[in-house]
């Protein structure tokens, strides 16, 4: 994401010296920050699009945008080092946002939604499309890496999973 624009956010507190506030934490100050970026690129489509009309494709399009400033390198089926966790040497391969921050910041996104007056029942960042699309970016970088993901199991025997599963994506 392009950092340029959150250095000069800074935060208000009203200028009232008799209300004491506390300096919001890591987490808020990443979901604001998240917000303004994605509000940003809604403003900045051709034509702007507007809060109320957003829908998952555009969500999809903005998760798309940010793989431009990943840091994760995703190896390519015809690349030498694909299925490989630690390649010995450099390849071409792009670099991509992380599943794991892609996750986060759907999170973040979707919670941000609702606190700034979106109805839950049309948050796009909830959409199956969302989820489908996360599990897909899971599923391919863990491929690309070489590291299985085993599904959990619903319900089960009560004992615990081995380390390689993972957690269930946070949407109901």
């Amino acid at each position: 994401m392009d950092r340029g624009k959150d250095l000069a956010e800074g935060s208000s507190c009203g200028g009232d010296p008799a209300v004491a506030t506390t300096a919001p934490s890591r987490y808020e100050s990443q979901k604001r920050r998240d917000w303004n970026t994605f509000g940003q690129f809604l403003r900045n489509q051709r034509p702007p699009v507007a809060l109320s009309q957003c829908n998952s494709g555009h969500v999809l399009e903005f998760l798309r945008y940010l793989d431009q400033f990943g840091k994760t390198k995703v190896h390519l089926q015809g690349c030498v080092f694909y299925g490989q966790p630690e390649p010995p040497a450099p390849c071409t391969c792009p670099l991509r946002q992380a599943w794991g921050s892609l996750d986060a910041l759907i999170g973040r996104l979707r919670a941000a939604y609702e606190e700034n007056g979106g109805p839950p029942e049309t948050n796009p960042f909830a959409s199956s499309a969302i989820r489908i699309y996360l599990r897909e970016v899971k599923e391919s970088q863990a491929k690309a890496r070489g590291i299985p993901y085993k599904k959990k199991k619903k319900g089960g025997s009560g004992k615990p999973d081995d380390e390689s599963t993972t957690s269930s994506i946070p949407f109901s």
